[in-house]
């Protein structure tokens, strides 16, 4: 389908009613996720978030046409490849959200296609060009004036947020490839599936903590936010293109400092803006060269 042929069929009005369904749903799992840190480790939220996960997911297997056989899968080394980088850059992002500003958190996760530029060449084969290589520089600049080095102190949960973007970055790489080979419901079968065995083998050294009766509920949340975010956000994606949607993800930003500011007293910081801004137009920028490729 060319441009003009999307941008024709475009459903823009659609795109941000799903977007903003994305925006609180990543919203309520980072607000849920700083909660339970009183009482669960990343990998026990990880466990329990990926079994919730593994009961919705199995309910729209058992619902579909092709049943179960949609797990069956040519290439399960990528599945696991997959899960293993995805696995770690949630954790990341869970400890994220839990010990730092959430603006920061967001304004770090923001580099995920900045990243994905920077390592495509490696491991898609794609190309490197003129203006990859400048929205890489541009991403790169934000995150200096968003971490400031030198001027505010870097903790483990500056460095998790990066690291989480990083983690997403190669998750979104691992996928395209099984997307090449798997339908949507064997990746996500297999993403909760294994993803709980990993939770459930890195929590066993301490003992599984059994959530209390006022935590099970945000635990509950985070399972199902999980899914419906990323629900959402396909859906944008198939009512609008990247360069419609895009724009819209910058909305979680205001969202989550006001969250910030409004339940924990966090300030609002104008260099996350800024930085934030920038690494979004380099993301926009690096749209659009792909879209003209």
């Amino acid at each position: 389908m060319t441009q003009v042929a999307e941008a024709d069929h475009a459903r823009p009005l659609l795109a941000a009613a799903w977007m903003m369904g994305a925006v609180a749903s990543f919203s309520a799992m980072a607000l849920a996720g700083r909660i339970t840190y009183s009482e669960l480790s990343t990998f026990e939220l990880m466990f329990y978030r990926s079994a919730i996960g593994l009961m919705v997911v199995s309910v729209l297997i058992m619902r579909s046409r092709r049943g179960w056989a949609h797990i069956r899968s040519r290439h399960p080394g990528l599945h696991i490849q997959r899960n293993i980088v995805h696995f770690a850059g949630q954790n990341m992002w869970f400890y994220a959200v839990a010990v730092i500003p959430f603006a920061q958190v967001v304004a770090f996760e923001f580099t995920n296609p900045i990243w994905v530029a920077l390592l495509a060449p490696f491991a898609l084969g794609e190309r490197w060009t003129r203006r990859r290589i400048l929205c890489v520089l541009l991403g790169f600049i934000g995150i200096l004036i968003v971490a400031r080095p030198g001027q505010v102190t870097l903790t483990l949960g500056h460095l998790a947020a990066a690291g989480s973007a990083l983690g997403f970055a190669l998750n979104t790489i691992c996928t395209k490839r099984i997307m090449r080979h798997d339908t949507v419901l064997c990746v996500l079968f297999w993403m909760v599936f294994l993803q709980m065995l990993m939770g459930l083998a890195l929590s066993l050294g301490d003992g599984v903590t059994w959530p209390s009766a006022a935590v099970w509920p945000w635990v509950g949340l985070v399972g199902v936010c999980g899914l419906s975010a990323h629900y959402c956000l396909t859906s944008a994606l198939a009512a609008a293109p990247a360069t419609v949607v895009a724009p819209m993800e910058f909305v979680r930003l205001p969202v989550m400092a006001s969250i910030g500011m409004l339940a924990y007293g966090e300030p609002l910081e104008w260099a996350v803006f800024v930085g934030a801004g920038l690494i979004v137009a380099a993301n926009l920028l690096n749209i659009m060269s792909a879209q003209r490729s």
